[in-house]
């Protein structure tokens, strides 16, 4: 038998022993610097994820600024109401959700095919709105059958209303759902923080180019919620800050007024202050209701507005380019004084024709305007004068001189979408055209550019422009809408000052020739007719720009298809010595601008000049009518 030293067993067991408690304390070691780690040393960032899954950080939309006239009345508002909204990803079979929904709530066909148009735009856990705008009783149906709708939920939210419909909406514009483009802006301005939770963004107009002004500052709720998701408690509160009012120099009136003064005819109308390049109207007709695009515009009237031939969503104060016609006399007139082509004595003998280069360029009026010196050019629109005048300047002297006025150019109107325009030039040919052949310019282009014609093709605002400045005395100002900005935080107002972009190097006693010959025009001239009985004395000129040439056939309005027919323009400045407001009207295929353009502009200065509110807008004149 084999006896065991205890003394070795022992020595044993000690080491074993040793071993174990030696494990044992490494255990506790390991777990105790890993305890360290996470409760001091990653304390900061654990308790930021608990607080994330306890915390949950809700954005609070501003009120969007409000957009009034200059005399306070409001253009632009909001409103707060209720929606139904679904979120895609928390509900299982969308076409059985929505199927349901419309045994308890009312949504019709144009609502489904505007949240489907949501769908296909936003990300499946935005929440979109199936229904907006729900009654009281609406309401209160839904919480009874709540339990049964996971994913959908009623939402408060606010929704601009624009409380004149469609009159002004080319200027004020519209808001929408924030697309990809938007976002890129957002971006660009570094104001991602400010758009959370913000669904809607400035398209058009000034809603777009004060985008920034209107939307104001995010506020924040820190909430805090249980496993399920659901709020608890508000923890802490930041307000959000209304967005900042926009005043505007538009007359809201006004701006009725000229729209209705136009009935069912397509053009523009840009009425400006010409001390300080305020706009106080600025008409684009047809035009569209913004309030259709508030909560989504519905795919039936979408389809409607684009495919429509009158185009109304152009707005065809700012885009639509078009000859001016005869109102480019005046401005002729003027430079041809101030480069020393002509002095205002001089005079001409019009048989009714002027020959050049083989070709006969054709007045108005058959066997001519007799003797006509400049005055009487302007007053009976005298189209041989300009033929003659054209050609002995020549045309980079007639670009030269229109350029100064803001001819061909983007005025810097405060909403996007400006064209330039066209001032034709040599320069000008040479870069429009490829071949070598088409870029020569030939003096035979250059004599109906003189009354208007030809290659000329200009915006409503500009002519507007051009015609304020001529009234204010060669003093320009930069057209703009609005008039200052309000804090709504602080209150404080700050203007928007109208600074003169430049002063034209003109005489005084040229300028006052023109602006005499175009008071005759009112008095004695084409425009006569439409200001008879005036209470003002009012500076104007006719004009009719031909949309198709008439190959030297005499132009008969009946016989022309109505989108061929010759536009109709008039521009005018009132009271003539101290004026107040510029206008340049234009009637698309309106005819005669003595019959069409000129008593809509008639209207537009007794309203704003002796407050006269017109019954209905004045139909066209159908008696004979005169030159332009």
């Amino acid at each position: 038998m084999e006896f065991k030293n205890p003394q070795e067993e022992l020595e044993r067991f000690r080491s074993r022993l040793g071993v174990a408690g030696g494990f044992v304390l490494s255990c506790f070691a390991v777990l105790f610097l890993r305890f360290v780690w996470l409760q001091v040393i990653q304390h900061d960032y654990y308790r930021t994820r608990a607080d994330e899954n306890r915390i949950s950080l809700v954005p609070i939309v501003p009120n969007r600024g409000l957009i009034v006239d200059r005399n306070g009345a409001v253009l632009a508002r909001n409103y707060s109401a209720y929606t139904l909204e679904i979120t895609p990803s928390k509900a299982k079979n969308l076409d059985a959700v929505i199927d349901s929904l419309a045994q308890i709530i009312d949504i019709q066909p144009k609502d489904r095919k505007r949240f489907q148009k949501l769908l296909t735009e936003s990300k499946n856990f935005e929440s979109l709105p199936i229904r907006t705008r729900l009654t009281d009783e609406e309401v209160a149906k839904f919480i009874a059958h709540r339990y049964r709708f996971p994913g959908v939920d009623i939402k408060a939210r606010l929704f601009r209303q624009y409380p004149m419909g469609a009159y002004a909406s080319h200027l004020l514009g519209y808001i929408g759902r924030v697309n990809d483009k938007d976002l890129e802006k957002i971006e660009q301005h570094e104001h991602e923080a400010n758009y959370r939770g913000t669904e809607h963004f400035g398209k058009t107009g000034l809603e777009h180019h004060y985008e920034f002004e209107l939307h104001g500052q995010t506020g924040f709720e820190q909430v805090e919620v249980d496993a399920g998701g659901r709020a608890v408690r508000t923890l802490a509160r930041t307000a959000p800050v209304a967005g900042n009012n926009l005043t505007l120099t538009v007359d809201a009136k006004l701006q009725e007024i000229a729209e209705k003064a136009f009935g069912d005819r397509k053009g523009s109308l840009v009425a400006i202050e010409p001390s300080t390049g305020g706009i106080l109207a600025l008409v684009s007709v047809p035009n569209y209701d913004p309030n259709l695009f508030v909560d989504g515009i519905a795919p039936s009237d979408w389809e409607q507005l684009n495919t429509s031939p009158d185009k109304p969503m152009v707005n065809r104060a700012l885009n639509g380019a078009y000859p001016p016609g005869s109102t480019f006399k005046p401005f002729m007139a003027l430079g041809a004084l101030t480069i020393g082509k002509r002095r205002p004595e001089q005079s001409i003998a019009d048989p009714g024709v002027f020959n050049f280069g083989g070709h006969t360029f054709r007045d108005d009026k058959k066997g001519g305007h007799g003797v006509v010196d400049m005055y009487k050019s302007i007053v009976v629109s005298c189209d041989t004068y300009y033929y003659q005048l054209a050609n002995d300047m020549g045309i980079d002297n007639i670009a030269n001189f229109m350029r100064q006025l803001g001819f061909g150019q983007r005025t810097g109107v405060d909403i996007e979408g400006e064209s330039e325009g066209v001032l034709p030039s040599q320069e000008w040919k040479r870069k429009r055209f490829k071949k070598p052949e088409q870029q020569k310019w030939y003096a035979g282009e250059t004599i109906s550019i003189g009354i208007g014609q030809g290659y000329n093709a200009y915006t409503p605002i500009q002519l507007a422009q051009a015609t304020a400045t001529l009234a204010n005395n060669g003093v320009m100002f930069r057209p703009h809408l609005v008039q200052y900005i309000t804090d709504t935080k602080t209150g404080k107002a700050t203007p928007v000052e109208p600074r003169p972009l430049k002063t034209l190097p003109l005489k005084q006693e040229h300028i006052e020739v023109i602006k005499k010959a175009m008071v005759g025009v009112n008095t004695e001239g084409t425009g006569a007719r439409a200001f008879a009985g005036a209470e003002y004395v009012a500076a104007g000129k006719t004009g009719t720009a031909q949309v198709y040439s008439l190959k030297g056939e005499k132009y008969v309005e009946g016989k022309v298809k109505k989108e061929l027919r010759d536009h109709a323009l008039f521009i005018a400045f009132a009271p003539a010595d101290q004026p107040k407001i510029a206008l340049a009207v234009l009637v698309e295929n309106g005819g005669f601008g003595a019959q069409a353009a000129a008593p809509i502009a008639r209207q537009v200065l007794d309203y704003y000049l002796l407050g006269k509110v017109p019954k209905e807008a004045a139909p066209a004149d159908e008696a004979e009518p005169e030159e332009d």
